[in-house]
């Protein structure tokens, strides 16, 4: 083929051609150096398990209706393996059986284990009940709505300014109207009545 005989037009083709050709080699070959090591990652991985980091993630519990609870996460990531959610600065409430919102909580981080049905709380947890009673503990624990809620360290239970507990753990029972309090607690019980003359 010689370049003096061609037209202008076969020119232009020719050229383009040759262009798309290169582009597309550069893509290919960029591409391959971007993710040589995502796809070195993913071998390294067990082929069975999946990941995925979430930004913005709710998580809901129901049956017949019924909701049990519902969570939120800030972000996140999700490990389908071992079926644990690991949250990051989370909110949620837990429900009765009548639909109601029984407790409110916020939480540093969180975890959600699929397979066991646990909702842990970690760092900075602050719980309110329907009652006004709120909670401060470092950790919570959540294992089911017929099973109680345990909480342990720099646990701090107020109730309506009339009541403060301290202690290192304590245990919510299921329907949130008892506390079991352990370990070195402290309570006192203010009397809001003021004797007038």
């Amino acid at each position: 083929m010689n370049w003096k005989n061609l037209s202008k037009k076969r020119k232009a083709y020719l050229a383009a051609f040759v262009s798309l050709v290169g582009v597309l080699m550069w893509a290919f070959i960029s591409a391959g150096i971007i993710t040589h090591n995502f796809n070195r990652s993913q071998l390294s991985i067990d082929k069975d398990r999946q990941e995925a980091l979430i930004h913005g993630i709710i998580l809901t519990e129901t049956k017949d209706e019924n909701k049990y609870w519902e969570i939120y996460g800030e972000s996140g990531n999700y490990d389908s393996k071992n079926g644990i959610a690991m949250l990051n600065n989370v909110l949620g409430n837990f429900y009765n059986n009548n639909n109601e919102v029984s407790m409110s909580f916020e939480s540093s981080r969180g975890t959600y284990n699929e397979k066991k049905g646990k909702i842990v709380l970690f760092d900075n947890t602050f719980v309110v009940l329907k009652d006004g009673t709120t909670l401060r503990a470092d950790r919570l624990e959540w294992s089911g709505n017929d099973k109680p809620i345990k909480a342990q360290g720099n646990i701090r239970i107020t109730r309506n300014q009339q009541f403060l507990a301290l202690a290192k753990k304590i245990e919510i029972s299921p329907d949130y109207e008892h506390f079991k309090i352990e370990g070195n607690a402290v309570s006192k019980i203010f009397n809001d009545k003021v004797n007038k003359k």
